[in-house]
């Protein structure tokens, strides 16, 4: 499970959302959050379905490669799921069996909000298989700037916030390296109970955290050996500038919002 983590991982590719600005990736993918909670029919989904697949298609990334990364949070999307079917209320009740009530309208919420979490976590992890992390903070400061006028630090919470998804695969991979180390000297880690599997994984921890410890020593220590001080008086290598291409994929936006409100209003809800 560890490998199928996907979260803050980027795909090089050279195709046309890998080009686009970072502010319209970051924007767009608030964009696209948000519209997840504009509809609450099929056809609103079926919208929202087919414009993440154009997307993924459009940035070269596989398709395996992102699904791939569900995996990892298959426990949580069962157990909203479960919740979701078992828990709603609703006049049409298929099956009473104590406290559990299963209702046409739970059915109906469960499939929904199983739908709307996948969608969110494909979207949202998409935009860092198609940044990197350099992109990544200078869009975040830039989109961020205006906070500077209240004496807001907003490079240093941008360089923050894209080391922290850098570490991620590193961390993850740490973790592999240590699961394999451990393997080798006989411990299990996927025989037994649940409880005992996560009781196997508690060794693993303290080499886990020594080692981010050591990787955040090294990684400051280059930065004051660099003369790092910030961004005040910085200047940029590669300036953001909006192009052509950036305005499009801003109106494709408003398209599929104007999709979204559209569908949800005047198509009969399913």
């Amino acid at each position: 499970m560890i490998r199928d983590i996907t979260i803050g991982q980027y795909y090089p590719s050279g195709s046309i959302i890998h080009r686009l600005d970072p502010r319209v990736k970051l924007i767009g993918t608030i964009v696209y959050i948000v519209s997840m909670f504009l509809f609450d029919t099929f056809w609103g989904y079926l919208v929202t379905g087919l414009f993440l697949f154009g997307i993924i298609k459009a940035s070269e990334v596989p398709l395996k490669y992102i699904v791939k990364g569900l995996k990892s949070v298959i426990i949580l999307l069962l157990f909203t799921v479960s919740f979701n079917l078992f828990l709603t209320p609703g006049e049409h009740i298929l099956v009473h069996f104590g406290f559990i009530i299963i209702t046409t309208e739970g059915i109906r919420f469960a499939i929904f909000m199983g739908l709307r979490l996948v969608l969110l976590i494909l979207g949202s992890s998409l935009m860092t298989f198609t940044t990197t992390p350099n992109e990544l903070t200078d869009g975040i400061e830039r989109l961020l700037g205006f906070l500077k006028v209240i004496h807001v630090p907003v490079h240093e919470v941008a360089m923050m916030m894209s080391i922290a998804l850098r570490f991620i695969p590193i961390l993850l991979e740490e973790t592999d390296k240590i699961m394999k180390a451990q393997q080798a000297r006989g411990a299990d880690f996927e025989t037994g109970s649940l409880i005992k599997r996560a009781k196997a994984m508690v060794p693993i921890l303290v080499p886990l955290f020594i080692s981010a410890f050591r990787r955040a020593g090294d990684l400051a220590m280059a930065m004051e050996a660099r003369c790092y001080r910030g961004g005040k008086g910085r200047t940029k290598m590669k300036p953001l500038k909006y192009k052509a291409k950036d305005a499009v994929a801003f109106c494709v936006f408003v398209v599929y919002i104007a999709t979204i409100i559209g569908v949800d209003r005047y198509l009969p809800m399913f």
